[in-house]
């Protein structure tokens, strides 16, 4: 059997599907590694909402997606960007999101970090700007969950200099109960935090940031890095204080970064391992096993994918992930809150369907050629 996909040019050419998946099996989490998929949530297809109305989120779906995660060892980013932080979902329905998450987690024994941001507000002064984010960090908290302390539009709008990131997050860090995971998530995904740390020069943001994690080491279980830099996440690994962990973030390099070399590594807190959460599962329990080539490659052919779901506007990623969800099955329907599901064209869908289902990552592969079918039907593609 054939399918026939539209290409960028706007001719379509014949793909043959495969016909099985990869294999891989559950199991339990990583010992080299500590590994964390940011997970993205279901709409509820058949609520009457506008875009701009509150998400309404299909609890049941987005939770046996985050036991999916578990069930392979992975732990779960929780009501982050994948989530559709600023982009769908707001503070009440993550809030909502947490409580849940985090009650799932402890009912099967799965890993849970959430994120902690300030997107109630529109803007404010410094002194609202950390109440947001001490109400955010005490959900989290009540729920039982790590936390992790995102970059903050609020901030980046408000703050006049470093001087102000160094005094909020010291806030913060000095209240929070447990060791948190600072976020630094760069413009490509998220243009209004253009100059967070308080520069638009890297090298001048970073220094910022690293004095913030060594006033409070203790209080710092690691930092999430998102810049698509492989060079600036290494070097600024190699200065954290010693105990501080690196998870990468860089959905364009991320085999390499976690595999490491002979100065260390990093561990991974990544929106690509949504869909590829069993795969990566299975590429780390080969590092477990001091296995680095086969590490390499089974992740390194999954590269393609990433960089075509997260290729500019990154921000816009999310609706691959949910779009690859559907097609494995994972939930019913291709509808994002926020109608993000037309974010990206037809042909960018095509090509993610393609690369995905030649690396097996499909469960059923003939569902997948049935959806993708369905949904060409819809655009006037006959097959």
């Amino acid at each position: 059997m054939t399918i026939r996909l539209p290409a960028a040019d706007g001719t379509l050419r014949t793909y043959e599907p495969r016909t099985a998946p990869l294999s891989l099996v559950p199991g339990t989490p990583f010992g080299s590694r500590t590994v964390f998929s940011a997970a993205h949530v279901v709409a509820d297809p058949f609520a009457d909402v506008s875009p701009d109305a509150p998400a309404a989120i299909d609890w049941d779906a987005t939770l046996a997606f985050r036991r999916h995660l578990w069930s392979h060892g992975l732990g779960v980013a929780e009501a982050m960007d994948t989530a559709q932080r600023g982009m769908g979902l707001d503070w009440a329905g993550a809030a909502e999101l947490i409580r849940r998450g985090a009650a799932e987690a402890r009912a099967v024994g799965g890993r849970i970090a959430c994120g902690v941001g300030t997107d109630q507000l529109a803007g404010g002064t410094l002194a609202r700007i950390r109440a947001a984010y001490e109400e955010q960090l005490a959900v989290v908290e009540e729920a039982g969950a790590q936390a992790v302390l995102m970059a903050s539009r609020a901030l980046a709008a408000t703050a006049q200099g470093p001087e102000d990131y160094l005094e909020v997050y010291g806030h913060l860090l000095r209240q929070a109960a447990e060791p948190v995971v600072l976020h630094w998530l760069g413009p490509m995904f998220d243009p209004a935090l253009e100059g967070y740390w308080g520069s638009s020069d890297l090298d001048a943001a970073t220094g910022t940031f690293l004095e913030v994690i060594a006033a409070h080491p203790d209080k710092v279980d690691g930092v999430k890095i998102s810049l698509l830099d492989a060079r600036r996440e290494v070097e600024l690994r190699r200065r954290l204080p010693r105990g501080v962990r690196c998870y990468t973030g860089d959905d364009f390099h991320y085999p390499e970064l976690i595999a490491g070399d002979e100065q260390g590594f990093s561990h991974a807190l990544l929106g690509i391992f949504d869909p590829l959460g069993p795969l990566a599962a299975g590429a780390v329990r080969l590092l477990d096993a001091g296995d680095v080539q086969g590490f390499r490659a089974l992740l390194d052919p999954t590269v393609e994918l990433s960089r075509h779901l997260f290729q500019p506007p990154t921000r816009f990623y999310k609706t691959g992930v949910v779009f690859l969800a559907w097609l494995a099955g994972h939930q019913s329907h291709f509808a994002m809150v926020g109608g993000l599901q037309s974010a990206r064209s037809l042909p960018h869908l095509a090509r993610a369907y393609e690369l995905a289902d030649g690396l097996g990552l499909f469960p059923d592969p003939k569902l997948a050629e049935e959806r993708m079918k369905t949904l060409l039907s819809l655009y006037g593609v006959d097959q």
